[in-house]
């Protein structure tokens, strides 16, 4: 034991019997991980400070996807992967995606689309060779979608009236890069959760969380996002609850966190129920914003048969030109009846494993990232073509993944020779 404290872990086999240990990611997987995070904020939002053409916007996306699945290959020449149940029903998924395209319902751009998303799905899987459970890909994570909202906190800086327009009720908006209020709130509610899970497993400082969580819970604000919010704190208190039998801490924050809920739901009861109503009609509000009306009318609309099993194609996530805004409905118009049956799949083989592992913090992110994801599909599309939401449920794979086995040390023969008599029966082969 003492041996072990004074000179660390053996990770390169010098005492008898030990072996390898996988070594860490390299730093290229984290700048693969940024350019996905890149491709998924998408081209279509709000009027930008500087009027960027959506061409550009979709060459920069685009390549930026690109250039993550050739550095992918860089990283992992020898295509080494890890199985991932995850990463295989979504390849399911880009299968049916293309069966139901091919028949251009939904013109060219459903099979450019298919194209994106067997790219996306391809990193995915030259990725899965450093999926070890770890909360690497949760730090890149963090990072990189902190690195958006510090885009969006500038542009409220810069210009507050792009920032804040009356086009969106005066909610936040992307003023250097055209993000819509639900995608900023998106990554705000998601960043805030997971930092304050590494807080409550003490895997970061409290100042770099409060540098993280405060101005991301203010941008949150900003956005009036109702689903975002109602996923940050229904998915953080599942994922503190599977942790409250092993770890004080996490008891700690749980019953703080209640009594500030109760406090602020009895002290600010109004402000809270106007943020929360953003000045809609009862009318309005109960129909969603209007999307109850399009989900109706695409439920009510005649399909083929090949239409319910396979969908039209992979299209824009709108029917009759107005946004679909729900990912059950949008894969069931794109992809039938196949693909929603495999995206129900994805979260209940997700949920399924997390549920199985013994508590632990990463299993609590993953448990957060699925129940953000699952609550948010009511409201958002994304479940069933290359998204933010596909990334979250990535970086929950990631943490469930079983870590790597170490590679029993095997020496040749000749090198054999040169090893101790008293060591030869210690493992070493």
């Amino acid at each position: 034991m003492g041996e072990n404290l004074t000179r660390g872990p053996d990770t390169v086999g010098t005492r008898p019997g030990a072996a390898p240990r996988p070594a860490g990611p390299p730093k290229i997987v984290g700048i693969v991980w940024g350019l996905l995070v890149l491709n998924t904020l998408g081209s279509a939002g709000a009027k930008t400070i500087v009027p960027l053409p959506r061409s550009l916007i979709q060459m920069v996306t685009m390549g930026s996807l690109v250039a993550a699945f050739a550095l992918a290959l860089v990283a992992n020449q020898r295509l080494r992967i890890r199985p991932s149940a995850y990463v295989l029903l979504l390849s399911l998924l880009l299968v049916s995606s293309v069966i139901s395209s091919a028949s251009l319902e939904s013109g060219l751009g459903a099979l450019f689309r298919c194209f994106r998303l067997a790219l996306f799905i391809g990193t995915l899987w030259l990725l899965t060779r450093w999926w070890d459970g770890s909360l690497t890909f949760v730090r890149h994570h963090i990072r990189m979608y902190f690195a958006v909202l510090g885009s969006v906190a500038a542009g409220l800086i810069v210009s507050p009236g792009k920032a804040l327009p009356g086009l969106y009720g005066g909610r936040l908006v992307g003023a250097l890069w055209p993000l819509t209020p639900p995608q900023i709130g998106q990554y705000a509610a998601v960043i805030i959760g997971l930092t304050v899970l590494l807080v409550v497993g003490r895997r970061v400082d409290r100042t770099s969380a409060v540098l993280v969580i405060v101005p991301s819970f203010v941008l949150l604000a900003l956005t009036h996002t109702r689903t975002a919010t109602l996923g940050l704190f229904i998915g953080l208190a599942l994922a503190i609850c599977s942790l409250v039998l092993t770890s004080g801490a996490a008891r700690r924050f749980f019953s703080w966190a209640v009594l500030t809920a109760v406090v602020a739901a009895v002290g600010f009861a109004s402000a809270l129920q106007a943020w929360f109503l953003r000045g809609q009609s009862q009318e309005n509000f109960s129909s969603l914003t209007g999307r109850a009306k399009v989900w109706h009318a695409l439920l009510a609309a005649p399909r083929s048969t090949a239409q319910q099993v396979f969908g039209v194609g992979l299209g824009d996530k709108s029917f009759g030109g107005l946004p679909i805004d729900n990912s059950w409905l949008a894969v069931y118009n794109e992809q039938g009846l196949i693909g929603v049956t495999l995206v129900a799949a994805v979260i209940a083989v997700l949920g399924g494993v997390a549920l199985l592992r013994p508590p632990s913090l990463e299993r609590s992110c993953a448990i957060f990232l699925i129940s953000y994801c699952a609550i948010a599909s009511y409201t958002e599309a994304g479940l069933g073509d290359a998204s933010p939401y596909l990334l979250h449920l990535a970086l929950a794979a990631s943490l469930l993944a079983v870590p790597a086995q170490a590679v029993p040390l095997v020496l040749p023969e000749a090198s054999r020779r040169h090893i101790p008599r008293w060591a030869r029966g210690s493992g070493v082969t």
